[in-house]
């Protein structure tokens, strides 16, 4: 019996307690806790467990759940709880030894069979508590997409979204309590901006098409994506700045003198487990910074409104660090001192004064350097000729 884990984390999914495994269904039988989100509890038989409704916010949950170690649990979820679930969420504090699933089919695995969509090609995501603007970087023509949200009320300003980004002839599938008897696929086209009564649990399903604009997978998209006040990097030296950054999944960004936020968000745009902090003092900037996020779909950056000099040693440590303006000597040596080895430091520099500071620095700490400028066309009477930009200086380093 000692072998037993205290807790068993169950999925359930639409049809409810007839579609569990025997497995399942004898666990719940052997008169265990069971706390379960209400609607999971209404579809259980007479069991002769206590039963507690899962609270709302969710950690208090969690802390409700951890008070009762010692005892026989059950903890309920929909579907699979560790695929956009939140099994990893109760097991995070817990020893391996203390826990174990028995998961239901997924609701994405659920989704595809019914739309016959190959799982493999199809982007998944968790919306149920996270915004819409999530969606952005996946809105490609012909892409396929199934998502998880919050309830059926949630359907009608999804698809506004979709319309209001140009994806307007996109087909969307709600699919209504997926597995079990009165599982339901409602199609409808963003364009004619359907309406219903939809019933949770649902999944819904989007076949992107539409003339909206999508982001491009290259380092530097266009300045016209960011909302700015001329304090920004700019497309051609930010696609070099990215490229010197090369960012590998999971790391942690500083970007210190964010000014619209342009680094620290196509860093994020590589990938949903990216993590980036951006430091403005500039309190207009700083609102820039957090519109462009949510806009562009990385609404998880961490957006500080400070002079950065002042918040370093306050910051987890980085993987990778841009300096996007104010570099001098006082900032140089207090986040030489706190960066950890490995770290790697990104500064770009258009004035003499800096330009002799990392040439310095350079030849004392090592790096690369590099100089570059652009041109662009300028109409000069009837013909036209190149107007150069400043020259860019570019420190990068390996602390």
């Amino acid at each position: 019996m000692n072998d037993i884990p205290w807790l068993t984390i169950i999925g359930m999914d639409a049809g409810g307690y007839a579609s569990l495994s025997p497995e399942a269904q004898e666990v719940l039988q052997g008169s265990p806790i069971i706390m379960a989100p209400p609607r999971h509890l209404a579809s259980l038989p007479k069991l002769s467990g206590d039963q507690i409704a899962w609270p709302i916010p969710f950690s208090e949950g969690i802390e409700q759940l951890l008070k009762l170690r010692g005892n026989q649990v059950v903890v309920i979820f929909s579907g699979d709880p560790f695929w956009f679930g939140a099994g990893s969420q109760v097991t995070q504090n817990l020893d391996r030894k203390e826990w174990r699933a028995i998961p239901a089919k997924s609701c994405f695995s659920l989704a595809a069979a019914e739309l016959g969509w190959p799982i493999e090609k199809t982007f998944q995501l968790g919306l149920h508590s996270a915004p819409f603007t999530r969606l952005r970087p996946y809105l490609i023509v012909n892409q396929r997409i199934l998502v998880t949200v919050r309830d059926g009320e949630a359907v009608e300003p999804l698809i506004k979204y979709l319309f209001d980004t140009g994806f307007r002839e996109s087909e969307v599938f709600v699919l209504e309590a997926l597995g079990s008897v009165s599982q339901q696929v409602t199609k409808t086209i963003v364009k004619d901006k359907t309406t219903g009564n939809f019933q949770h649990p649902l999944m819904v399903g989007i076949k992107v098409s539409g003339d909206g604009d999508s982001l491009p997978q290259a380092s530097g998209i266009g300045d016209d994506w960011f909302s700015h006040d001329g304090q920004m990097t700019k497309q051609p030296i930010r696609a070099l700045t990215l490229s010197a950054l090369a960012p590998k999944k999971g790391q942690y960004l500083w970007d210190l003198g964010s000014g619209s936020g342009s680094i620290a968000i196509e860093w994020l745009l590589s990938g949903p487990s990216m993590k980036a902090t951006a430091v403005e003092k500039n309190s207009n900037r700083v609102a820039n910074i957090n519109l462009n996020a949510k806009k562009l779909g990385v609404d998880w950056i961490d957006v500080i409104e400070a002079d950065y000099i002042d918040v370093l040693d306050k910051l987890d440590p980085p993987d990778a660090v841009f300096i996007g303006g104010g570099f001098g000597a006082e900032i140089f040596a207090k986040l030489w001192k706190i960066i950890p080895a490995g770290t790697l430091l990104v500064t770009n520099s258009v004035t003499i004064e800096t330009d002799r500071l990392i040439v310095d620095y350079a030849e004392k700490f090592g790096g690369q350097l590099l100089r570059f400028e652009y041109s662009q066309p300028k109409q000069i009477g009837g013909k036209s000729s190149w107007k150069s930009s400043y020259p860019i200086t570019q420190w990068v380093v390996v602390r």
